[in-house]
């Protein structure tokens, strides 16, 4: 949960994006969409040191959606549900840093579909399709052949000192203090994550055969049609 003035100064909180959020009247509060928007506000009115920099944080929590603008649309099966979880990556840099550390968190996203041998596309996305405090923005999106179509699974914001203007995150460089530059990126997001690995790793019999990089985790090859 998330209060609404610092849900505000993370520029997650527009009259556009109430639409998407639950919030409880009684208490004046809000459920996170991501866990982007607690790690962020981590930092609120702290003065960071250069030599501590990069700071990354990886947060797992539960995002809940209202998903309002998707009436009709993916009503059925896993790909818009209200509520998921989702490891979320955020990051604190330099301004200098601050692209190179956005190329990195992409490059984690990319590792995590090329190790699941997952087919997925990079979309740079223009300004019309990126949230309000980002500068730059990135969607990976997987084959999933049960839509017949390209999925997004993973998306990489670089916000600038956008959100850090706003919370008051500096970084004391030398003699000098400048504003932090914030970056997030997703880990893994669930449950659309399952359908790119089921669809993708299905057979003829309807058996999934599990990718290999997870076996040591299931302690299985197959799951087996019942």
């Amino acid at each position: 949960m998330i209060k609404p003035d610092v849900y505000t100064k993370t520029a997650r909180l527009s009259e556009e994006d109430k639409d998407e959020r639950y919030h409880f009247e009684k208490d004046d509060i809000y459920l996170i969409g991501s866990a982007e928007h607690s790690l962020v506000s981590k930092h609120m009115d702290e003065v960071l040191k250069e030599e501590d920099l990069p700071l990354r944080y990886i947060g797992y929590s539960t995002a809940f959606r209202r998903e309002a603008g998707s009436y009709g649309k993916d009503v059925k099966g896993m790909y818009r549900v209200h509520q998921f979880d989702k490891l979320e990556m955020e990051s604190f840099t330099t301004a200098a840093d601050s692209f190179k550390e956005h190329q990195f968190l992409i490059a984690i996203e990319e590792y995590i579909l090329q190790s699941l041998e997952l087919p997925y596309r990079k979309l740079l996305k223009c300004t019309a399709d990126i949230g309000t405090p980002n500068a730059r923005g990135v969607d990976l999106e997987v084959w999933m052949p049960g839509r017949g179509s390209y999925g997004e699974t993973h998306t990489a914001d670089m916000m600038t000192d956008f959100q850090s203007r706003r919370l008051n995150i500096k970084v004391k460089t030398g003699k000098d203090t400048e504003l932090a530059h914030t970056n997030d990126a997703t880990a893994i997001a669930m449950p659309r994550m399952l359908i790119a690995i089921l669809e993708n790793n299905q057979q003829a019999d309807g058996s999934i055969e599990v990718p290999e990089i997870l076996q040591k985790y299931t302690g299985f090859k197959v799951i087996e049609k019942k």
